[in-house]
């Protein structure tokens, strides 16, 4: 079986690889990310990640890997920002504050779906406002929900962290390959 990755996301290709899977297509879902009224953010992230890998047609040899990651603070969804000034807003907020990271990853072949999302606490640093401009300048932002990355510059500002650091960077392993292995597309050789 052919294995798709519904995202366009480096990142969660070179997890992807950690695990010894290369997909065999990327084809990113275009999907309305917008939360629904009232939605609390692990049922956010699970619906993205499940509408992800049911957007796209699969042929009958293919399984589709789909994945979301969103920041909350408390029940406020800090999504992918919009520019400079809210990623700015975004990290005052995070600044010196716990708050969390799920990951709810997909897989779905023609037939079945599997769903499983992992959940993160951490604690920012307080930030300085110099600290947020060096940051801000280094566009590491883009793209980010909660306009950060760990896996980068930002990882200083992470002084601590309950919960799977690849799930954080986007993908949690343990879960995906648990998935994977179930669906037969991660083979594990015997020793």
């Amino acid at each position: 079986m052919k294995l798709i990755l519904g995202s366009a996301s480096p990142r969660r290709r070179e997890l992807l690889a950690q695990i010894g899977v290369v997909p065999d297509d990327i084809r990113p879902a275009d999907i309305d990310e917008t939360p629904l009224k009232g939605e609390l953010p692990r049922p956010y992230a699970q619906r993205l990640a499940r509408e992800k890998a049911e957007a796209l047609d699969l042929a009958a040899d293919e399984a589709v890997l789909s994945a979301d990651t969103i920041v909350a603070l408390g029940r406020r969804i800090l999504g992918k920002p919009a520019d400079a000034d809210q990623a700015r807003d975004y990290l005052r907020m995070l600044s010196g504050r716990r708050h969390s990271v799920t990951t709810a990853v997909a897989l779905r072949t023609n037939d079945r779906i599997w769903q499983k999302a992992s959940t993160t606490a951490l604690r920012m640093k307080r930030l300085s406002d110099a600290d947020i401009e060096a940051y801000i300048a280094t566009g590491e932002w883009e793209g980010k929900a909660g306009a950060y990355g760990i896996q980068g510059y930002a990882g200083q500002f992470i002084p601590w962290i309950n919960g799977s650091y690849t799930g954080v960077v986007g993908l949690p392993l343990t879960e995906t390959a648990g998935m994977l292995t179930a669906a037969g597309l991660l083979v594990k050789e015997k020793a």
